[in-house]
């Protein structure tokens, strides 16, 4: 079974008048890129998340969130910087010290005005409860992501499975002008020795020579390997998990074959069915780039 590197899954989870979200979703890599954003209170647990990500995602370039909603009918009390207030009011006191303007009447009041003075952040520890309920929050959103991985592998399967159908049907198509192509070369041989050469020749030694022409151009073994290159994309893809990186080499392997039939077919008939045989497989190239 194949699954797909294209994934998505989010999971919510109410705590204490908070929701708790964890989002994660993933694209194609050759490897594992994990970019990581979350909020401030799990930042201390950030290795662990990330370790548990890798081992159940193993590749793609993978986006993973963690935040909280804070619930809206619970208040959140403001809290002044002590520190910044201060700061403040000295350089308040030395601007009028130096300026001999007197310090306003509503001075705090233009205080706690000023920029960061007054915080409306919730500031708290995170605790172990809150840290299980987390960790099984960030779980459940990675289930979703490798269903969905499993949905769209099996997607990826059926369409490989008509390519390489396709590819199988072109191949034996190839059959009826192989015989019609011997003939054809012969004549073409014949017609140059005899109008416009006007050479003299041995026909047994011509026949001779023919078939040993004829053996460079043969296309049976190169039909034979391609055949099971096909069954064994099939039986791979069929086969453990993870296989991604091996049904590439094995349609690279097939396009090895498919280029030798293209050259060697000297046929008009041929070429267009080779031609049509690399278009099936280029499209199979481009989602093999998607499988695990």
């Amino acid at each position: 079974m194949i699954y797909s590197m294209t994934g998505y899954g989010k999971a919510v989870t109410l705590y204490q008048n908070r929701k708790i979200c964890a989002e994660v979703r993933s694209l194609n890599g050759k490897s594992m890129d994990l970019s990581t954003r979350m909020a401030s209170q799990y930042r201390e647990k950030e290795m662990e998340i990330r370790t548990l990500l890798t081992s159940r995602l193993e590749r793609g370039k993978v986006d993973f969130s963690l935040w909280v909603e804070q619930n809206e009918n619970v208040a959140v009390m403001p809290s002044i910087n002590v520190a910044v207030l201060q700061n403040y009011m000295e350089q308040m006191k030395a601007v009028s010290a130096t300026t001999g303007v007197e310090l306003p009447q509503n001075l705090m009041e233009i205080l706690v005005r000023m920029p960061e003075v007054i915080s409306h952040k919730e500031v708290y520890e995170l605790t172990d409860e809150e840290w299980e309920v987390t960790l099984a929050t960030i779980k459940k959103a990675i289930d979703e992501m490798v269903d969905f991985r499993r949905q769209e592998g099996e997607a990826l399967a059926m369409k490989f499975r008509e390519k390489i159908g396709n590819i199988a049907a072109l191949l034996a198509s190839v059959e009826p002008y192989e015989k019609e192509r011997v003939e054809k070369i012969r004549g073409r041989i014949l017609d140059a020795l005899e109008n416009k050469l006007g050479a003299e020749y041995d026909n047994n030694r011509f026949e001779q020579e023919l078939i040993y022409y004829i053996e460079k151009l043969d296309i049976n073994e190169e039909k034979q390997r391609l055949a099971n290159h096909l069954d064994y994309f099939i039986k791979t893809m069929e086969g453990e998990y993870g296989q991604g990186k091996k049904l590439g080499f094995i349609a690279q392997e097939m396009g090895r074959e498919i280029n030798t039939l293209g050259s060697k077919s000297n046929h008009a008939e041929m070429q267009n069915i080779v031609v049509k045989m690399k278009d099936e497989l280029e499209q199979i190239k481009e989602q093999v780039l998607n499988v695990m």
